[in-house]
């Protein structure tokens, strides 16, 4: 059965077997990767992304970009969005100061953090720091590692500062990590590949993460991370999605971390993925915001 455009199916039968719910609401993340030369700067595209629908203001970890704690308490008092990590590095990340801006992060927003945790991709950022860049297994390990010693330190705090916790990765070890331990899980660009098209292999690693999940897997947020959104390809930046595949832009272009098409089409995608397969959080990059908000209109 189905519901308006604003509603979900309830129950449905997914195409990888099995029952689930899809009545979550959409949450919108806009992720926002460069400094800014002034606070007065920083707050005005915090501002700007919270008028245009936004639900949560997220930044990344990585070398040249905006510093993720200092950026979010920045932010913090001029907006009412949930602010998070898109993702912190477990790979050059210390558990016990981590844990620490975890704390704080979470009680000066007063619980409107999210703690976004990754393996890391960028072999330099490494370097950067003196350790391994190591192997995909070895990242997995080091980033269950780096949470459960985060989870363990927060939790034994006397007022136990747990935010939701999101892990986000595009592999088999790290879905399957996240669906035994976040509360959200990411799939990035990594996930839409595989023997069959994008949406086979996207489809393939939901299936793997409510499996892996059990009984928890309702209550999974499922977070699709779009690396270009646009009405037409030649409007879209492909470069990430090519550059991490080794894929033809063509066939990037069809990745669900794509979405390319006028709004409403774009809208409609997105509501088949959520009652398909229960995605309803969705991350957008900065450069794609704008575009994006027309989408936003469509699914409120």
């Amino acid at each position: 059965m189905r519901t308006s455009r604003c509603g979900t199916r309830v129950n449905p039968t997914d195409r990888l077997g099995g029952t689930f719910m899809t009545n979550r609401p959409f949450r919108f993340g806009a992720n926002l990767l460069m400094a800014s030369a002034s606070r007065a700067q920083w707050r005005a595209r915090v501002r700007e992304a919270e008028d245009l629908g936004y639900d949560t203001l997220q930044v990344p970890d990585h070398l040249g970009m905006v510093a993720p704690f200092p950026a979010l308490m920045a932010a913090a008092d001029v907006t009412r969005m949930r602010l998070g990590t898109y993702v912190v590095n477990a790979g050059v990340a210390e558990p016990a100061y981590l844990a620490q801006n975890v704390a704080e992060m979470h009680r000066l927003t007063d619980g409107r953090f999210e703690f976004g945790l990754g393996a890391g991709y960028v072999e330099e950022e490494s370097a950067a720091v003196g350790r391994p860049f190591g192997t995909p297994g070895s990242r997995v390990r080091r980033l269950a590692e780096v949470l459960t010693a985060v989870r363990d330190r927060l939790a034994a705090e006397p007022d136990r500062p747990v935010p939701p916790i999101m892990i986000a990765g595009g592999g088999k070890r790290v879905l399957e990590l996240g669906a035994r331990n976040a509360d959200i899980v990411s799939f990035s660009i990594l996930a839409n590949l595989g023997p069959g098209g994008p949406e086979d292999a996207f489809a393939e690693r939901i299936g793997r993460v409510r499996a892996a999940a059990g009984d928890r897997a309702d209550d999974i947020e499922l977070n699709l991370f779009v690396a270009g959104a646009g009405a037409t390809v030649a409007d879209v930046d492909l470069s990430l999605g090519t550059m991490m595949s080794g894929r033809p832009a063509d066939e990037v272009a069809r990745m669900p971390a794509y979405l390319v098409g006028p709004p409403a089409a774009v809208a409609e995608r997105l509501l088949r993925y959520r009652e398909q397969w229960g995605v309803s959080y969705i991350s957008v990059l900065e450069q794609d915001i704008h575009a994006f908000a027309d989408v936003i209109r469509h699914l409120r």
